[in-house]
């Protein structure tokens, strides 16, 4: 008889299933797999089949009860907002693994795959795997709604300008489009005198105000009106109104400053040019070349007005011209242009190219201005001036002629110009011609300054084709450098991650 020298290793037996009798490891149900998944569904009680709500215009998905929150395809964040919509069903479940099975992005379904486990009878756990299904709904939002009604507000900005002209506001339309501030807007309406801005919140209304007291100088004030109030909650519902008031001064403006503010701004001429308005107003003088710049608290504290209205503009051929090297500075001048040449010359009208009256004037344009070239300019010593403080100026320092600007043919600018600008979607009462030439002074302006053009995105127009510059007196002209392709970005087609969802 042979003796085992090492203990027996205890070995595990089986026991019949008492439903199939199908040898089985022993547990506390003492029943296999299949006949317990027979016996008890764990999934009793979870829906199979849920509705999420989908806003088609912005590309939300509503999470109970009110907020509406963005989401891509499978990512998390659209994974957290189905199970939560099924937490109370799995409160009496594990959940163990949660993923998305691909679906079709048109189809309005998302499939989810779904691993729980519950203990069941005597004390054994069952784990199973299941697919649930979302149906997607389209229901718009209330920030859609509003946008769609046009008419649901409640707060409204309202910019104005006491000009008639409105080269300021395509600035301001520009670094709004530049900056995205109009998104947020339910509606935008064109007026005579400026644009109306309205808002389902009130801020932001206060952030459309704070960006337009940082980008012009203005003034602005608020006022509020009650439309509800409920005595049991203690809530009230208000209407906001934001009333922003811009300097009445525009560029290529003939002002006269009061003798305070010329002597503050380094005894300078109170007959100035506005050259440009960007968050304070650039001034200039003709006869000095002494540039000054004026904030708009300044303004208000000392406000002035436009000698003349753009339609007041004359054209002028130069006869002569001298550049003036250097002119001494007066005691506490202020300081000076040097990107302006200081010039004398002598202009004629003309309208009056047929007799002998000339004209003298000292001007800042030096750098542009040849004899026989044309320039717009103010006849100031055949007109009336309705002004406080040009009335009360000695004549011998009222200038007889202020030249503004050079004079193109506008006809072969807007042929040569190969590039474009965005506009805003807006509301318009009407467009007249005169709105048209103000548009295309805006555009001149663009191409002369440099300044201005910082701030604004230009887009290369594919329509004109690009021309080689080999006139020496051409108008200036804005380089491909500067310009921003306009892409027109398609629906992703293939139905990738953060593709929106197709309702046809």
């Amino acid at each position: 008889m042979e003796y085992m020298t090492e203990p027996a290793a205890p070995s595990r037996g089986n026991i019949l299933c008492c439903e199939c009798g199908v040898p089985i490891p022993p547990n506390p149900a003492n029943m296999c797999v299949a006949c317990l998944r027979c016996q008890v569904d764990i999934t009793e009680g979870i829906p199979k089949q849920v509705t999420v709500h989908f806003c088609k215009q912005c590309g939300r998905y509503l999470q109970p009860p009110g907020t509406w929150i963005q989401c891509t395809l499978e990512s998390r964040e659209l994974l957290a907002l189905c199970l939560k919509k099924i937490k109370a069903s799995l409160s009496r479940v594990r959940l163990i693994d949660a993923g998305f099975i691909w679906t079709e992005p048109h189809s309005k379904r998302l499939k989810l795959k779904l691993t729980v486990q519950k203990e069941v009878i005597n004390g054994a756990v069952l784990q199973q795997v299941f697919v649930m299904e979302y149906m997607v709904q389209s229901q718009m939002c209330e920030d859609c709604h509003r946008v769609e009604a046009k008419d649901f507000w409640k707060a409204v900005v309202q910019v104005r300008q006491k000009t008639l002209h409105k080269k300021t506001f395509y600035y301001l339309e520009q670094l709004i489009l530049k900056h995205r501030l109009h998104q947020n807007t339910l509606r935008i309406k064109e007026i005579h005198d400026g644009l109306d801005f309205y808002y389902s919140s009130k801020q932001h209304a206060q952030k459309m105000v704070d960006f337009l007291q940082c980008t012009v100088p203005a003034r602005s004030k608020s006022s509020q009106r009650l439309i509800s109030h409920d005595i049991h909650s203690n809530v009230y519902n208000y209407k906001s109104t934001f009333s922003v008031e811009i300097v009445p001064i525009c560029k290529d403006n003939v002002v006269c400053l009061s003798p305070k503010l010329a002597q503050s701004l380094g005894n300078m001429s109170q007959i100035c040019v506005c050259i440009r308005v960007t968050s304070t107003i650039h001034l200039i003088d003709p006869s000095t070349l002494q540039i000054a710049e004026i904030d708009g608290n300044t303004y208000w504290r000392h406000p002035f007005n436009s000698l003349f209205h753009p339609k007041q503009l004359e054209e002028f051929i130069v006869m002569d011209i001298n550049r003036v090297q250097e002119k001494r500075k007066v005691a506490g001048a202020g300081a000076r242009s040097n990107k302006h040449t200081l010039a004398e010359a002598w202009v004629q009208k003309t309208s009056e190219l047929n007799t002998d009256h000339q004209y003298f004037c000292c001007t800042h344009l030096g750098h542009l201005l040849n004899p026989g070239d044309l320039v717009l300019g103010f006849d100031l010593a055949n007109c009336n001036l309705n002004d406080e403080f040009a009335n009360k100026m000695n004549p011998h320092h009222i200038p007889d002629v202020v030249l503004i600007k050079k004079s193109y043919d506008r006809t072969k600018r807007q042929r040569r110009r190969n590039w474009k600008l965005k506009e805003l979607e807006r509301d318009r009462e009407g467009m007249d011609t005169d709105d048209e030439r103000q548009y295309q002074d805006f555009l001149e302006d663009l191409e002369e300054d440099e300044a201005i053009r910082k701030n604004v995105n230009i887009y290369r127009s594919s329509d004109v084709p690009v021309e080689s510059d080999t006139d020496d007196d051409a108008p200036p002209r804005i380089s491909l450098a500067e310009m921003l392709e306009d892409l027109h970005i398609s629906q992703d087609a293939t139905g990738g991650e953060g593709a929106s969802m197709m309702t046809e």
